[in-house]
């Protein structure tokens, strides 16, 4: 599991807003972290597009293995335990990931 992958997982056990079901997520957090610890920190993905500031909308693609126009939820951030990942879909680009990192230091900031 490395960051820039989209992963499938169940999200449930969630309350109000926050995402929940299966769904594909992208890996944000560091290969290190995700090399020595059960959790890697992840965006879930939507196919209800809002066009969110700072999110980045996916076309499906080849290397991201989604069929459908998908938009990376950033201030869904949330750390998820590898028993929930359960198939790998594809990646993001680096640029993508730029992006999302651009976003969370918006969100932290502000």
């Amino acid at each position: 599991m490395k960051q820039r992958e989209i992963w499938l997982t169940n999200l449930n056990s969630t309350k109000r807003s926050e995402q929940a079901g299966v769904r594909p997520v992208v890996i944000i957090s560091g290969n290190l972290l995700n090399t020595h610890l059960a959790v890697v920190i992840a965006c879930p993905l939507t196919s209800k597009i809002k066009g969110y500031k700072g999110n980045v909308i996916l076309q499906p693609s080849e290397e991201n293995g989604l069929t459908k126009e998908s938009e990376i939820l950033t201030f869904h951030i949330k750390s998820i335990s590898k028993d929930r990942l359960h198939k790998r879909k594809g990646m993001i680009s680096e640029e993508e990931l730029e992006v999302i990192k651009s976003t969370l230091g918006d969100i932290l900031r502000y």
